[in-house]
């Protein structure tokens, strides 16, 4: 198949990333961040793997898009790229490398990898437990650092080798009520600048986005309210804003930027 890059409305016609794979979880919600970098990607020419797990999702107030990860692949698809679902629970210590091993397999190499899946969990100092502190940090920081290593490991060398990972604002401001999230969370960011002082003499690059409060429906109305209030352009970010800025940091343009954490969050004052 011919592949031509196609505009979409965040304008990602001036990246070409025909010929390249990259690996994207958390693409379970059609709302979310992770398939708006899908369909962005899709658009500027990439083929995707997309890691989901929907049963995270079920367990959340927001729910489940039962038909969320199939309509996103088919989506890209739409747009000439070629498409690996993959369904797996990053609770699970072996996930890491089962998901690379499949995307690998089906496409040969994996030129990137964008670490935007998160289990997002409320609690305090008062109501936070061991288990659940385990299950986030295993899902947030654990798995990420294996996907990394799982990435390295195959990568060949060739030109373009990017990992963008995803934190939150806790080193922004205290986020007393999210604990479990936040804990594993700024591990990621922690880890940016040693993964990426390891990779870049191999010329990968490792990034870490902060991307704000951004309208994916987990919101109530106050949430809702209270947050806008605080953005100095009057309204939430998007998943398009996200996406705009992993695009810039997976391609050749942003050869020269590693080890960095990017708040892209619209000026958001706590």
């Amino acid at each position: 198949m011919t592949r031509t890059t196609t505009p979409t409305a965040a304008g990602t016609a001036s990246f070409d990333f025909r010929g390249r794979v990259y690996l994207v979880t958390g693409a379970s919600r059609r709302v979310g961040i992770g398939a708006g970098i899908a369909r962005q990607l899709a658009a500027a020419g990439a083929d995707l793997v997309l890691q989901s797990w929907s049963p995270h999702d079920a367990g959340q107030p927001w729910g489940e898009d039962s038909e969320g990860p199939a309509s996103i692949a088919a989506e890209c698809e739409a747009m000439g790229a070629t498409v690996t679902q993959i369904a797996a629970d990053f609770a699970d210590p072996l996930a890491p490398a089962q998901v690379m091993q499949q995307a690998v397999s089906a496409h040969g190499h994996v030129d990137g990898v964008v670490a935007n899946h998160a289990r997002g969990m409320a609690g305090t100092l008062e109501t936070i437990d061991a288990a659940e502190l385990d299950l986030s940090f295993a899902v947030n920081a654990r798995a990420t650092a294996l996907l990394v290593k799982e990435f390295a490991a195959q990568h060949d060398g060739r030109p373009g080798g990017r990992v963008v990972l995803f934190t939150s604002g806790q080193h922004r401001g205290g986020m007393p009520a999210e604990l479990p999230y936040v804990l594993s969370k700024g591990a990621i960011q922690q880890m940016t600048a040693s993964l990426a002082a390891h990779l870049a003499p191999r010329l990968i690059t490792v990034n870490c986005v902060n991307p704000g409060p951004t309208d994916t429906g987990w919101a109530d109305e106050a949430g809702e309210r209270w947050v806008r209030e605080r953005m100095p352009q009057g309204r939430w970010g998007r998943p398009d804003d996200a996406a705009n800025l992993v695009l810039w940091l997976l391609s050749d343009q942003a050869q020269w930027v590693c080890g960095q954490t990017i708040d892209s969050e619209g000026g958001f004052s706590r």
